[in-house]
């Protein structure tokens, strides 16, 4: 989807944008209501979330090097066995039933099981470091209802494909704003609804971690980096550059896009399984579990798109088959009365 796009935009378009990238598919690791970055333990946590990555994933995953306690990955990089998630989206019908809507592939990444895109970006070569075992954090915010006003440096955002088969995916995410939006989509979209989750680039290159999983990153001095404009100076205190990592979920909305059935007063109707109705609550979660130095030579020599000399992938006919039992035993593909967890619309 946007790279093809990047690759084809005019020189002084592409001069913007980093020149290591990684861009690569995950297929649905399971779809369950647990969360092990904030909620560890609890069985179920709060909301839904969907889960890509390696099978290391539980509850209760600790803080180490997650590498050594996977055996496979949904992911296409073999070295890759980190866990991305991401709350889930649902539709809430005019009758005030809910369903959850499901995530579609995109259309550059190949057979893959549902999941998500995601990209590992840097500005040249040599010029981030790559996170370190036990690294873990956080991006969005639960509670937001509101818009940041940041602009094109916004955190998070959702895009209306307005014709089948990816259709608008013009800019990258997040950048175009004819397109793009930071709360849901107000009107139906035939080719569905795409949301990026992009995560700070600076690090205080001590902590791993830190109690709300956000403090330990920060943004550059000059604010949010927008995706792949990746070149900010970092605080002093948070002066280590690490990759962007970015996620790319497109939701299969097009089940969904009778108007009939959206709620009466026409507004849109889907909600995250926070109970965000407005789509800024929208966040992402991230474990770091790429094997040794693969992350660090990807980031080092320039890799682009979903290979990269030295590193080794996998087709989806295998990255399919690696999934984990859901722990929570509920239906996940039903309707429901409420949201799973119970969660007000609010």
């Amino acid at each position: 989807m946007f790279w093809l796009g990047f690759l084809a935009a005019p020189v002084a378009v592409q001069a913007q944008f980093s020149t290591t990238m990684l861009r690569f598919g995950c297929s649905q690791l399971t779809v369950d209501r647990i969360d092990p970055l904030i909620e560890p333990g609890n069985v179920p946590s709060a909301h839904v979330h969907q889960i890509v990555g390696g099978n290391a994933f539980n509850a209760s995953m600790p803080s180490t090097d997650i590498s050594e306690l996977a055996s496979c990955t949904t992911c296409t990089f073999d070295q890759d066995l980190s866990n991305y998630w991401t709350a889930n989206v649902y539709f809430r019908a005019r009758n005030g039933s809910f369903k959850r809507v499901p995530q579609m592939v995109n259309d550059v990444i190949g057979d893959a099981n549902a999941g998500i895109t995601v990209y590992y970006t840097a500005p040249g070569r040599n010029t981030v470091t790559a996170f370190k075992p036990g690294f873990r954090m956080f991006s969005g915010d639960v509670a937001r209802r509101e818009p940041t006003g940041l602009g094109q440096r916004v955190q998070s955002c959702y895009r209306c494909y307005d014709a089948p088969n990816f259709g608008g995916n013009i800019m990258a995410p997040c950048m175009d704003p004819q397109r793009d939006t930071e709360s849901f989509p107000t009107k139906p979209c035939p080719g569905g609804i795409r949301s990026s989750v992009i995560f700070p680039i600076c690090w205080d290159g001590q902590n791993l971690d830190s109690p709300n999983h956000i403090d330990h990153v920060a943004h550059p001095v000059n604010g949010p980096a927008p995706f792949a404009v990746v070149d900010g100076k970092c605080p002093d205190s948070h002066p280590v550059k690490i990759p962007q990592v970015h996620y790319e979920v497109v939701w299969d909305t097009t089940a969904f896009n009778n108007r009939d059935e959206w709620p009466e007063d026409g507004s849109q109707p889907f909600v995250l399984s926070t109970g965000d109705p407005t789509g800024y609550g929208q966040h992402g979660d991230y474990v770091f579990g790429w094997q040794g130095d693969a992350l660090q030579h990807a980031m080092d020599n320039n890799c682009f798109g979903p290979t990269c000399n030295g590193l080794t992938t996998q087709g989806f006919s295998k990255a399919n088959q690696c999934t984990v039992p859901p722990a929570v035993a509920e239906d996940n593909e039903g309707w429901f009365d409420e949201l799973p967890g119970g969660h007000q619309i609010m």
